[in-house]
This record gives structure tokens, C-alpha cells and sequence, in this order.
């Protein structure tokens, strides 16, 4: 430690104490500071993930809950909020994605390469990749994922739908998740079908794990599988109204049962100030 008197008047500097720098002022703490993406965010719209993929973005929503125009002052009402679908990404894909994306285009080609290929394109998004496939050449491209030798994606482990309303013509979406017990890999395949025409083939044929979760599918989304063998409500009544995880469905509204009641919709429940 230099004392008040040493030699060259230096002021007094304690043991441990960092070497003060007057080139660059004082480093305020990390915490205080807003980060890149907030810096750069446009007012009232909320942060996306720094580890996103390119998206498309195909609506924009406005405001989180309540009656436009109200009296809310919470400031959710101020919000914007983009609707995305990924992209397709870009070569290379890394790893063991390549080797399969390469595989598949040799056998039912791939869009970038072949003019109408079966793949539409891959998506590869925080470690996972999918295979956008179009719905007429989903058969002949699972058979080929379940017995080429370099694919043998041999497990289909479960079959679950989308609803988009904003993706207009490709509104839904059956997502097919598929294992690979020879080679270790998991992928996912995605087909996609308009509200006025909702038919994908049914692979059930191929994979015979498809039966129920297809079933599922039709009951909850309304996307019917042509050639399935039973092809009925697997969860709801074989006489309920529409298909209840659709973005479309009434939120409230349905008649209890036994009660002589109805339960109201959501917006009408309570009013937010």
C-alpha cells in the first residue's frame, strides 16, 4: 500500500482492491445493464429466444387478454406479438442430419434439389430436426425411413396434431415422431392439409403404432387418415361437436350435464382493469 506521503503523491490504494483504470470509467454492474436483445427490441414487443431459428412470420397478434378499447392499464394491451413458422435451414445441418437429409434425398428427393421432391424442407431447430413431407408421398417416405438400411428409423412413437389458422392452406399439421433403435436418432416428420380439405394417408399400414394416436388425432383436430382401418373417436363421445384442441374451438359455452347449466366464454367471465 502507498501512504499519502510516498514518493510521486499517489493517492492511497488498499490490498485487493482492483487497478482503477481511467482510460475506461467505472464498469457499472452486469445486472444494471440491458441486454442485446432488449436494446435493440422495438417498443412494446415482447423478446424471442436467441437461439431461434429463421421463421416466417405469417400474422402479427396485439394486446394479452381483455377488451380492446377498456379501461386496462397494466400495459398488456400495448403488446405485439408475431406469429412464426420456421423456415427451412440452411445447409449444412451438422452431424448425422446431413447423412439422413442426403439418404432421403436419393430416394424421394428433396425440393432444393429435385423439381416436386417428397421433402419440402428440413427444419433444424435447438437440436431436432424435421422433415416437412407432402401429404401424397407420406407412405412411399416413411416405408423408406423404416427399411433403407443407412435410415431404419424402425418406431413410431407417437402421432400428435397442430392447428395454424394463420398458415392459410397448410392450416393442419399431423407431426410424426420417429426412433431410429440401429443407428440411435430421433426425427420428426410433418405434413401439413387445409381446413376445406383435411386427408392425409394413413401409414398405419407401415407402422402399425400408428393406429390409436391417428385415432386421437382425427378426434381432437379433425384431420381424417384415408385408409385407416377404424377410423373413430378414440377420447371423446362418438357424438361430440367439432374437435376440441383446434385453435377455432369455443372456449366455454358447452351445457353441463345433469346441471342445466352453461359455462360462459372466458371473455365474459370477468373484466380486466
Amino acid at each position: 500500500m502507498t501512504g499519502q506521503g510516498g514518493e510521486g503523491g499517489g493517492s492511497e490504494q488498499r490490498v485487493g482492491e482492483p487497478e482503477h483504470d481511467p482510460q475506461h470509467g467505472t464498469t457499472p454492474h452486469a445486472d444494471d445493464q440491458p441486454s442485446t436483445a432488449h436494446q435493440r427490441l422495438p417498443e412494446n414487443q415482447l423478446p424471442v429466444g436467441p437461439d431461434a431459428t429463421e421463421v416466417e412470420v405469417v400474422e402479427v397478434r396485439h394486446g394479452m387478454f381483455g377488451a380492446r378499447g377498456s379501461g386496462d392499464t397494466s400495459g398488456y394491451g400495448g403488446l405485439r406479438r408475431p406469429v412464426v413458422l420456421a423456415a427451412g435451414s440452411k445447409r449444412p445441418y451438422g452431424g448425422w442430419f446431413d447423412t439422413v437429409a442426403d439418404r432421403l434425398a436419393e430416394l424421394v428427393g428433396l425440393d432444393d434439389r429435385h423439381q416436386n421432391g417428397a421433402i419440402e424442407k428440413v427444419v433444424v431447430d435447438r437440436g431436432e430436426v424435421t422433415f416437412f413431407v407432402r401429404r401424397e408421398d407420406l407412405p412411399r417416405v416413411v416405408t423408406q425411413l423404416r427399411d433403407d438400411a443407412a435410415l431404419r428409423f424402425e418406431l413410431l412413437s407417437g402421432v400428435s396434431g397442430v392447428h395454424y389458422p394463420e398458415e392459410t392452406g397448410r392450416e393442419l399439421h399431423a407431426v410424426y415422431h420417429l426412433l431410429s433403435m440401429t443407428h440411435n436418432r430421433r426425427i420428426r416428420v410433418e405434413v401439413a392439409a387445409p381446413d376445406s380439405d383435411p386427408h392425409i394417408p394413413s401409414i398405419v399400414e407401415t407402422y402399425p403404432t400408428a393406429d390409436w394416436h391417428e385415432r386421437e388425432t382425427y378426434d381432437f383436430f379433425g384431420l381424417v387418415f384415408d385408409g385407416h382401418p377404424a377410423l373413430t373417436r378414440i377420447l371423446m363421445p362418438d357424438d361430440w361437436p367439432g374437435h376440441p384442441q383446434r385453435k377455432d374451438y369455443p372456449l366455454g359455452g358447452v351445457p353441463v350435464e345433469y346441471k342445466g347449466a352453461t359455462i360462459p366464454p372466458p371473455d365474459q367471465r370477468r373484466s380486466y382493469s
